[in-house]
Formats: C-alpha cells, structure tokens, sequence
C-alpha cells in the first residue's frame, strides 16, 4: 500500500450525478466524504443522456445550490404529446398533476455537479483502477484502488455504490441474499443529435405501425431525435438521410412538416431493459441509482430515480450522525424500493404502449398493435387517465 490510508466517512464509488449528488448533500450536513470514479472527468463529462427532470428533482437541485444554470438554460414543460393514428394529443402536466418537468440534460447536471464539489472543495479521484470492498459487514469498512499506478486504501464508516449497473458496487452484493428482476426488450433506439431547432416546444412519443419514435431536444439549436430500431441494427447502414426519413414517416403529419434536418453530430443505439435487485443494502454498502435498478428511457425515470435514492440515503446517514439513529439506514432499501417499483411500472407501462414489439405481421402483433391504439384513443378523451399518466410522469412525491 502507498502511503497512510485516506480517511472519511462515506466512501462513494461511482462519479456521476448520483455520486457527486450524494457527495454535495452529505457535505450540506456535514459529512465528510470521497468519491471514486473509474473514467477520466472528461470522459464522464461527455457522456450523452438523457434530459427530464422530474419536478421533485429540480427542487432538489434547487435545495442543494446546484441550480443556477438549470434555472436560466432549463425548459420548463407544462405538458407532453402523444402521436398515434396520424393524430395526437397533448397531456396537460400542469393542469392536471399539478407539476412541470424541466428539460436541462443530465451532461449539464453533471457540470454543475462538478462544479459545485470543487467550489466547496470536494475530493474526487478519477481515474481510479481496481476498486475493491472489504470488510462490508464491520463497522469498519475500507476501500482499495489503484491510482496513478500507487494502490491507496480509503477507511470509512459506509460504502455506497452509485456506480451503475456495470461497476464493482454491484458485484459485491452477496448472490444468496439478493433476488433480481429483469424484462429485456427486443428493440433498441436509434438515437440522433443535430443541432437544428426542435420539431415542437415539448416532447412527442409516436406509436406509428413502422415503430416508436421520440423527438426530444436539449436547447433551441440542439435536438434529440429516436426511432425504435432492431437490437442488431448496424449503424453504418443509417445514414443522415434515411434516418429522417424514417423518421418523418412516423411522426403525426404536423409535426412531420415542421422537422429541420441536418448533420448528426452524435448517432448511437441504446438497448432497453428493466432491471431491480432486491436489497439495496449489505452491510455498510449501500447501492443507488443505475448499481440496484435501470429501466428503459421511454418514461424518462433513470436520472430522477437517482436522484432520488439519493436524497433517502443522505438523510438516513445525515440522521445517523446527527442522533445516532439506524432507523434511516434500515429502512433505507425498503423505502427506495417502494418509490422504484412505481417507475419500473410507469416505465413498463409506456414502452408496452408505445412500441411494437418483434410480432408485428403476425395475427397476435396485429391484435397488439389495435389494443394500442385503443388505449391511446382512450388516453385522448379520458380526464382520468390522463391524470394518472401526468402525475407518474412529473414524478410521483418522495
């Protein structure tokens, strides 16, 4: 080992906005933390996703001094569109939850995440290698690393692991005490990123016979486009061109007229699945955000759900502190896991409804596909229904 261990109280693997997010609350309420990423800062800054945040985890941002930018370049969105039949309908957020989203992407959240842990002088080591936790079920857990090619040791009071579904936190969750719950999808999107004005002011969500489409933006020079596609799709066989076209295709016709096109500027495909382990807890680990649960874009869940395991996690370890209390702690998994299960659902619930699924041609694929479009014509006139789909999309209350 290189040199004395590095001492805090909350070691937190994973430098994302859920990491970096846990680390300003925390410091918030006077605890100590350090954060460990495996990439470069450049590399996570680059990183393309997605952009709605639900009205809870504005105000969040808001709470924690992170909000200067998102309040001037933000988009705040009192409705959004759904398109079948060549047709659509707006769901009125506002009116009927009560609730906007705002549009602000999680690149720029996580700026201002950056920015906000070194204006306080937070401590995140990126570029870390070989991360391993030890010793989870003491009351003395550590973590190893490798940094700059020196192996370091960090000694805390708990770990949490906030760094998604492919890292190590994950890993370290005994198989015997952890149940998993998955539905894989069998189609990806297509997704596309041009600097051109966006089609409409708030986000559509297309059912269209040729498959789902989605146009989103990210400023008003600075568009998101994607359209449902083949888990193989090659993305040297979608050229500029023939993506608009396809995707002008499944847009409702007024909108299909306002579309500007132009170069891409980022192209990639992204799978969708749902995924929930069960705990989220072992020990003095404790998991957050994409480490215990992903779900697929179409309900625009993953960030805020972040955010807010999050915020539960920083105030049971805030009150641990503060009075002694495990209650927070304890109750901790089974709380976050209450609020998850909602958004797998809603989440679930819209990609089912949305898209067509790998029998399309067949008898069953043509009887799913009416079933839609009568939900969605039940969806247009129905005030009920509406509320219930606006309140779980500006998110439900922590």
């Amino acid at each position: 080992m290189s040199g004395p261990p590095l001492r805090t109280q909350v070691a937190i693997i994973g430098g994302g906005p859920a990491g970096l997010f846990l680390s300003q609350l925390l410091e918030l309420a006077g605890v100590e933390s350090i954060v460990l990423e495996r990439r470069s800062r450049d590399h996570v800054m680059g990183r393309i996703r997605a952009g709605v945040l639900e009205h809870a985890t504005a105000a969040a941002l808001r709470e924690a001094g992170v909000s200067e930018r998102m309040a001037v370049d933000g988009f705040v969105h009192e409705g959004v569109s759904l398109a079948f039949g060549g047709r659509r309908f707006r769901v009125d957020l506002q009116g009927l939850a009560g609730r906007s989203v705002i549009i602000y992407g999680q690149t720029e959240v996580q700026k201002d995440l950056f920015e906000a842990r070194d204006d306080r002088g937070g401590i995140v080591l990126d570029e870390v290698d070989e991360v391993e936790l030890h010793d989870l079920e003491s009351e003395a857990p550590y973590v190893t690393f490798v940094r700059g090619g020196e192996r370091q040791r960090i000694d805390c009071t708990f770990v949490t692991g906030c760094d998604g579904s492919h890292g190590v936190s994950g890993a370290h969750m005994p198989a015997a005490r952890v149940r998993t719950y998955e539905r894989i999808y069998p189609f990806g999107w297509l997704g596309v990123l041009s600097e051109t004005p966006p089609v409409d002011e708030e986000l559509i969500y297309a059912n269209h016979a040729r498959g789902f489409a989605l146009c989103s933006m990210r400023h008003e020079m600075l568009s998101r486009y994607y359209i449902q596609c083949p888990l193989d799709t090659d993305l040297e066989a979608w050229p500029d061109e023939r993506f608009w076209e396809e995707l002008r295709a499944r847009l409702p016709p007024d909108a299909a007229e306002r579309l500007v096109t132009g170069s891409s500027i980022e192209k990639s495909i992204t799978p969708l699945r749902s995924y929930v382990a069960e705990p989220m807890r072992h020990g003095r680990l404790f998991l957050a955000g994409d480490a215990a649960h992903v779900v697929p874009p179409t309900g625009a869940k993953g960030l805020n759900l972040a955010i807010t395991d999050v915020i539960y996690l920083a105030n049971a370890i805030s009150e641990f502190y503060t009075t002694g209390s495990t209650d927070g702690l304890d109750g901790y998994s089974d709380k976050a896991l209450g609020r998850v299960w909602k958004a797998v659902r809603f989440s679930w619930w819209l990609t089912a409804l949305m898209h067509r699924f790998n029998d399309a041609g067949t008898p069953d694929g043509e009887f799913a596909f009416r079933i839609q479009q009568a939900e969605l014509d039940y969806l247009s006139t129905s005030k009920p229904a509406q509320t219930a789909m606006a309140e779980n999309y500006s998110g439900l209350p922590m």
